[in-house]
C-alpha cells in the first residue's frame, strides 16, 4: 500500500522529524533534502562525538592531520609539550584556515592571509604589526580555539564542538566493548593506523555507509563465491558456512545510541582452529596465539583470535571499524560523501602477518578492491533512486517480528535484518528532535 507524500515546507523541517522516521520505514527526505542536510550539521556534527583519529597517527611532536567535524575543519594535532589536541582550523583574526597540508610535521602554523603565526600547540605565536591594535593581540583569547570538549579511548580520539553532553563512555556505551576487540587483538593492546589511509567518494547520502548483512551475498556474490573455493585463506575459512545466511551463526545487533554491529564472533568461533593453523604458516604466527593467550587467557584469546581485529561495528555517526581498517565517514553535501579507510597494523604481530593485513585490506577495499567500488556504485544508485518521491517511504522492517533483546541490552536479529538500519535511525531521529 503507497503512503502519501509528506506536505514539506521547508521553514518548518525541524518540527517535522518525527513525521520521517517510523520505527519499520523512514523517508527518503532524511537522504536528499539539503535543509534536513543543515539540521543534521547543527544538531548531530554539531554535538555530538565525532571520531577525529587515532593516537599513533601522530607519534612525534608536531606531527599532525587535517579532518573535519561535519563542516568544521579542525587540526589532529600532537604538540610540542606531546600532548594531543583537536584544534579549529581557522585563524582568530579573519578565519582563514592556517594549515593546507592533508598532513605533515610542523611547528608552528600560519595564516598567509595577514602573517598572524600560532604554535602547534595552538597558542598565538605573532600578530603582524601589532601597533595597529589598542589591546595586546598575545593574550590567550586570540590562540587558535580548542574542540570545546576532546577525549580518548584507548588511543581513538573523539571530540564533541558543544561544550556540554554526555560524557565519551557513556555515549560509547555497548561499543567500547566491541573497540576492545580491536584493540585486545594485539597482546600487548596496541595498534598502529600508520600505514597511510586511503580517501574515497560517492555520490550519495552518509547513513548509507555499512552495517547491513543483508548485501553481501548478492552484491558480493562472486567475491564471497571466491573465498569459500579458497577456504583454507584467512578470509575463506570465516565464509565456508556461508557467515551472511540467516541459517549462521552470524547476527545483527543495535548497541544503543545508534551504534550497531554484524556480530560474526560465533561464526567465526568455530573456524577457530583452521584460522590457527592459517596463522601458522607465517613467521611469527605461533608466537602470536602463544602471547595472546598469555596475555587474555584461553577463552578470551580464542573469541579474540577468531575476531581477527574485525568487531564489525558502527560508531554513530561517523566511525566505523570494519575487517581491516578504521572508517571515517564526512558528510559533503546531502548528496556527496567523502570516506577515509585506515588499514590498522596490530602491535605483537610479525612484520609478515601484518603485511599480509594490508593485501587482504586492498584486495576489497582499495581503489581496485573487488567491493568497496561495488558498494560506492550501490550508493549512488540509492541515492538516484530517492528523488522519486511519488512513493518516498524506505522499508527497513525486515526481521521486526524476530529480533529480541539480549542479556546486554543489545537488540538482535539474524544476520540479514534490518536491526542495524533501524537502531541507527532511531538514533538519527533522537538527535534531531533535540533541542538542547
Amino acid at each position: 500500500m503507497n503512503q502519501p507524500a509528506i506536505e514539506w515546507i521547508r521553514p518548518a523541517a525541524e518540527n517535522m522529524i518525527s513525521e520521517l522516521v517510523k520505527p519499520d520505514r523512514v523517508h527518503s527526505r532524511i537522504y536528499t533534502d539539503p535543509g534536513i542536510f543543515e539540521l543534521e550539521m547543527a544538531r548531530i556534527f554539531g554535538k555530538a562525538w565525532l571520531f577525529i583519529g587515532h593516537e599513533s597517527e601522530l607519534p612525534a611532536p608536531g606531527d599532525y592531520k587535517l579532518r573535519l567535524m561535519g563542516k568544521t575543519p579542525v587540526i589532529f594535532v600532537r604538540g610540542r609539550d606531546k600532548v594531543v589536541r583537536v584544534l579549529l582550523n581557522r585563524c582568530r583574526h579573519r578565519g582563514a584556515q592556517v594549515c593546507e597540508e592533508e598532513e605533515g610535521n610542523a611547528r608552528q602554523f600560519t595564516c598567509w592571509f595577514h602573517g598572524w603565526s600560532f604554535e602547534n600547540t595552538g597558542k598565538l605565536l605573532g600578530v603582524t604589526q601589532p601597533e595597529g591594535y589598542e589591546r595586546s593581540m598575545t593574550n590567550s583569547d586570540m590562540d587558535l580555539t580548542p574542540a570545546p570538549r576532546m577525549e580518548s579511548y584507548r588511543g581513538f580520539v573523539f571530540a564533541s564542538l558543544s561544550a556540554s553532553g554526555a560524557a565519551l563512555k557513556d555515549e560509547l556505551g555497548l561499543a567500547a566493548s566491541r573497540i576492545d576487540i580491536l584493540t585486545d587483538a594485539s597482546p600487548t593492546g596496541e595498534i598502529f593506523l600508520d600505514a597511510g589511509h586511503h580517501k574515497t567518494s560517492y555520490r550519495g547520502n552518509w547513513k548509507m555507509v555499512g552495517m547491513d548483512g543483508y548485501h553481501p551475498n548478492y552484491l558480493h556474490g562472486s567475491v564471497v563465491a571466491g573465498w569459500k573455493r579458497n577456504a583454507d585463506s584467512g578470509i575463506g575459512s570465516t565464509h565456508r558456512d556461508d557467515p551472511y545466511s540467516d541459517g549462521a551463526l552470524s547476527r545483527t545487533r543495535d548497541l544503543g545510541h545508534g551504534h550497531c554491529q554484524l556480530d560474526l564472533l560465533q561464526q567465526r568461533l568455530k573456524d577457530y582452529e583452521r584460522h590457527c593453523e592459517y596463522l601458522k604458516r607465517f613467521k611469527g604466527g605461533a608466537e602470536y596465539i602463544a602471547g595472546m593467550h598469555k596475555a587474555y587467557g584461553a577463552e578470551r584469546a580464542r573469541l579474540l583470535i577468531a575476531a581477527g581485529g574485525d568487531p564489525h561495528v558502527g560508531v554513530f555517526p561517523n566511525m566505523q571499524i570494519v575487517n581491516n581498517q578504521v572508517r571515517i565517514i564526512n558528510p559533503i553535501t546531502p548528496g556527496y560523501t567523502e570516506l577515509l579507510m585506515f588499514p590498522t597494523r596490530i602491535g605483537g604481530m610479525s612484520d609478515e602477518m601484518n603485511t599480509e593485513r594490508l593485501r587482504q585490506h586492498e584486495s576489497f577495499y582499495g581503489p581496485c578492491g573487488s567491493g568497496s567500488p561495488d558498494d560506492a556504485e550501490m550508493f549512488e544508485r540509492v541515492q538516484r533512486g530517492l528523488y522519486a518521491e511519488v512513493d518516498p517511504w524506505i522499508d527497513l522492517s525486515r526481521g521486526m517480528r524476530r529480533e529480541k533483546v539480549d542479556a546486554d541490552g543489545s537488540i538482535v536479529g539474524l544476520i540479514t535484518d534490518e536491526v542495524t538500519q533501524r537502531g541507527q535511525a532511531k538514533r538519527w531521529a533522537q538527535l534531531m528532535e533535540a533541542q538542547g
